[in-house]
């Protein structure tokens, strides 16, 4: 038994077909299809059935593959590990978040880092909807917090950070706030919705809660949202760190909407399982490990979204 037949199990178990596996793995079909047999040859039993078009998986095979999935889990841990020893210390670490969460958090443990390791310059940027998510599978972030929402979870690594809620609002003499019950979507039709703009890109547009078939504005960030939205022009979906003095004074007003309710979201730190962890990188997850072993059992609120 090798970690190749293990790894082209895994990749068959993946992507679904042996030639999808080879693509995935750069190697011919054949190769893939050899090392499963002798795989099987030395199990003594077949780990998966070949009668349809789409290999499945034999109830000996499923087993045996909850097993693979650990082996390979702690494969990729060795490999960071050792990859972490034998690096220099990183002259960049660059961090991606999404613009609905709090920064303190998060600036906390950077700050920290930072004063551990001074060489190494860190750049944070705000990114709207897919944005974090484009930037990692792009290489341009080296981790990201964001949540889980058409993350490919097979490829990375996460961590728990929090949680944030988005609600819908508007100000307290928009025509909508005079009514405190439950606004269907044919009559938010016929007010202006405020969204904010993502910055993922082709392939990775997030936008969520848009109702179809009214007006829209479009803006770059959610300060412009709010301000929008507190001046009578529009209503929106607003996080609750954002506008929580607005809360307080009754400037804004919550709204109950069909199809719009508070949309709370789990927030996670997520990296590519197929970067490899410098020095700086691994204190920083290492950091976030322990604040999420902190929190456990607890809720961890990140207020907004």
């Amino acid at each position: 038994m090798t970690l190749d037949q293990l790894v082209a199990l895994d990749a068959i178990v993946a992507t679904g077909t042996f030639r999808a596996a080879a693509d995935r793995l750069n190697k011919a079909q054949s190769a893939v299809s050899h090392q499963i047999r002798k795989l099987e040859d030395e199990l003594g039993f077949a780990l998966l059935s070949r009668d349809a078009y789409r290999p499945s998986m034999t109830s000996e095979g499923e087993v045996f593959y909850r097993e693979t999935v650990r082996v390979l889990e702690q494969v990729r841990g060795l490999k960071a590990v050792a990859a972490g020893l034998r690096s220099e210390q990183e002259p960049m670490i660059s961090v991606a978040i999404t613009a609905t969460m709090a920064l303190d958090p998060i600036l906390t443990l950077l700050g920290s880092i930072n004063r551990d390791y001074p060489g190494t310059n860190i750049h944070v940027a705000s990114e709207m909807m897919g944005g974090p998510l484009a930037r990692l599978m792009e290489g341009s972030a080296d981790l990201i917090f964001a949540g889980l929402q058409d993350v490919p979870v097979d490829e990375v690594e996460t961590l728990p950070f929090g949680s944030i809620t988005i609600r819908p609002v508007a100000s307290a003499d928009f025509p909508a706030a005079q009514n405190p019950g439950l606004h269907s979507r044919r009559e938010m039709q016929g007010y202006t919705q405020v969204i904010v703009s993502g910055t993922g890109g082709k392939g990775f547009d997030q936008s969520r809660d848009v109702i179809s078939g009214g007006q829209h504005w479009s803006v770059s960030d959610f300060e412009a949202k709010k301000s929008i939205i507190k001046s009578g022009l529009g209503w929106g979906g607003i996080p609750e760190h954002m506008m929580q003095d607005e809360l307080a004074s009754g400037a804004l007003v919550p709204l109950t909407v069909d199809g719009f309710p508070p949309r709370h979201t789990e927030i996670f730190a997520i990296r590519r399982r197929d970067q490899p962890m410098g020095k700086v990188m691994t204190a920083i997850w290492a950091s976030i490990e322990a604040h999420a072993n902190t929190e456990h059992g607890a809720s961890v609120h990140v207020t907004g979204t």
